[in-house]
């Protein structure tokens, strides 16, 4: 709707011709609460969204969610429900002398008729700072109900202060539930839908949009009214349409998967994967890995998790993980895709199944605090570099003992020149790093041997 005017939501005459050649998603939006479909967390009986709108109490608001969730769809049903004026621009094509007029004709509404505006900006992660900024004073005073939908985490990509003046819903994908009743609405309903066709969809159609959606309830209708169309075309005027499973299938030619490489899905799909390899979870690891690689992502992001795990997770409890996660590195960057997932598979399932530590990690991260938190402690004069003429002068190197001199290539000696504040590496008794605690225990079994007998 245009910023100018005062047109309800509804009830516009222009509304509704134009309704009648909207897409079917458009047209089954629902008008009331009562017919929105899931986002019952928030939106259902006795929560707060409901709680709030039966109160009459809404304040600014922010959906946060992945795309055909409902998050338009609710913003409208809020400003229906409160017969407040719905403006709505999309924040990539609007800059700030639109919003500006926007605010402005807001203003002059609640000033002439006292009729409030319910603002709501799509994809408003993409306003700069700058852009956000001016929203700040009438959200505050009330000019405008800011709700702003974004499928970008909004405490990393909305300004602190509009974040403060607004309460954030956190929207989940549809549920496959969720979808079959929006279809079923969709079939039935004799003005917005497809209820004056004689219209039949099978059950295993309805799976397999349900299914096939991802919980996006608009590429779940418009994948309906793709087979309608198709088959209403070979379908004589007045007989009965029957969708089957593979009219479904045509409909949805390819999956498309939601995926942003800079965006919450890059960082979360990465986190999924890593935590599945160190939770020892090799069918998870391998879905997390697919996931990342059929939505597009850089292969080199791939590998260095997976090298970050091997030696984080892993380390010397199996030495042979980080070997062969830099070898699925070289691997993958030298063949490329396709071929580089049997590589980067391989190495993420071996680091999964193989046994875990990260006693390596801990004891890189505790001398690196140490370092920079506390004293710093000098080289002691025997393990001075004495590899050039006039060393010995200064005492760099003298009372050095090789260790190889001894039969045994150990020789205890002071390696710091002061008492350590703490133990850097606790090896654990699990996989490699077992014997390795073995033989640190012989070694440590040996000094105190040797000091016994000095005694």
């Amino acid at each position: 709707m245009s910023a100018k005017g005062d047109k309800s939501l509804f009830q516009s005459t222009e509304d509704k011709t134009l309704s009648g050649f909207a897409p079917l998603a458009v047209r089954m939006r629902p008008k009331v609460i009562g017919e929105f479909v899931g986002q019952e967390h928030f939106a259902g009986e006795g929560k707060l969204l409901r709680r709030m709108l039966e109160g009459g109490a809404i304040s600014s608001l922010i959906f946060y969610g992945p795309p055909g969730s409902g998050k338009t769809t609710l913003a409208k049903v809020i400003a229906n429900h409160t017969n407040a004026v719905f403006e709505s621009i999309s924040a990539p094509a609007a800059g700030v002398k639109e919003l500006r007029q926007v605010l402005d004709n807001a203003k002059d509404r609640l000033l002439s008729s006292g009729r409030r505006t319910v603002l709501f900006i799509d994809e408003i992660h993409r306003f700069n700072r700058a852009q956000q900024d001016v929203l700040l004073d009438d959200v505050e005073n009330g000019v405008v109900t800011l709700i702003g939908a974004t499928t970008e985490n909004p405490f990393f990509s909305i300004n602190s202060p509009l974040i403060s003046r607004s309460t954030v819903f956190t929207f989940e994908p549809l549920t496959s539930e969720h979808i079959k009743v929006i279809l079923k609405r969709a079939v039935a309903d004799e003005q917005n839908g497809m209820g004056k066709l004689k219209l039949k969809v099978n059950t295993d159609a309805e799976d397999f949009l349900a299914q096939l959606c991802d919980g996006d309830a608009r590429k779940a209708l418009t994948a309906l009214e793709v087979a309608v169309f198709s088959k209403q075309k070979h379908t004589k005027k007045g007989a009965e349409i029957f969708i089957t499973l593979d009219d479904a299938k045509e409909s949805i030619q390819c999956k498309a998967l939601e995926y942003d490489g800079t965006g919450d899905t890059h960082y979360d799909l990465a986190s999924a994967l890593q935590k599945s390899m160190r939770g020892s979870d090799p069918d998870a690891t391998v879905y997390w890995l697919a996931r990342m690689i059929a939505g597009g992502e850089d292969l080199r992001f791939i590998a260095r998790r997976i090298v970050v795990c091997a030696t984080e997770d892993v380390g010397n409890a199996d030495p042979t993980a980080t070997i062969l996660a830099a070898s699925a590195m070289q691997i993958a960057e030298f063949v490329g895709f396709p071929e580089a997932q049997l590589a980067l598979a391989q190495a993420a399932i071996y680091i999964a199944c193989a046994p875990k530590s990260n006693a390596c990690a801990n004891a890189i991260w505790n001398a690196v605090a140490d370092v920079q938190s506390g004293r710093t402690i000098s080289v002691p004069p025997h393990l001075r570099d004495s590899h050039y003429k006039s060393a010995a002068k200064l005492g760099h190197g003298i009372g050095y003992q090789y260790p190889h001199n001894s039969p045994t290539g150990y020789i205890p000696q002071d390696y710091v020149g002061q008492k350590l504040t703490r133990e850097y590496y606790q090896p654990k008794q699990i996989g490699r790093e077992k014997l390795i605690a073995e033989y640190l225990q012989k070694l440590r079994n040996q000094v105190e041997q040797m000091q016994q007998k000095t005694k």
